[in-house]
């Protein structure tokens, strides 16, 4: 297992963590299995998608607005029932194939922490399972 940091800037923000996922799986060593990609946070998520600035805008546009206009309960105690709601939404975790080395995945597809709840400091966890 292997963890790294990220420092997001924004309330909402789309971070690309490819390279770094890549990175922990070639050093591994481990050539085919499942890499996991997990953030262990309830205010974040991983979401896999292009790395273009008007789909991640876009990615953003659409999550607020699934969470806008509601008066949540949770507000009357920490002011981010939609953050919480939104890291359930799109998952904390992903799995990706390994083979030969590389994760499996398509051309386009990136993988991304997305904050909900920031600026914080996130933790992503990588662990990977040989097959």
């Amino acid at each position: 297992m292997n963890e790294f940091s990220i420092l997001t800037q924004e309330r909402f923000q789309l971070i690309d963590i490819t390279e770094k996922v890549e990175k922990v799986v070639k050093e591994s060593g481990i050539k085919d299995g499942l890499v996991l990609v997990f953030v262990p946070h309830s205010t974040a998520g991983i979401l896999l998608t292009e790395n273009e600035e008007n789909l991640k805008q876009d990615w953003i546009d659409v999550l607020k607005k699934l969470v806008s206009g509601f008066d949540f309960r949770h507000n009357k105690i920490d002011d981010n029932a939609d953050s919480h709601i939104l890291s359930g939404l799109a998952g904390q975790e992903k799995n990706f194939p390994i083979n030969d080395g590389r994760i499996v995945r398509g051309i386009w597809q990136q993988i991304f922490l997305v904050e909900f709840d920031g600026p914080k400091s996130r933790i992503v966890t990588v662990k990977i399972i040989k097959g």
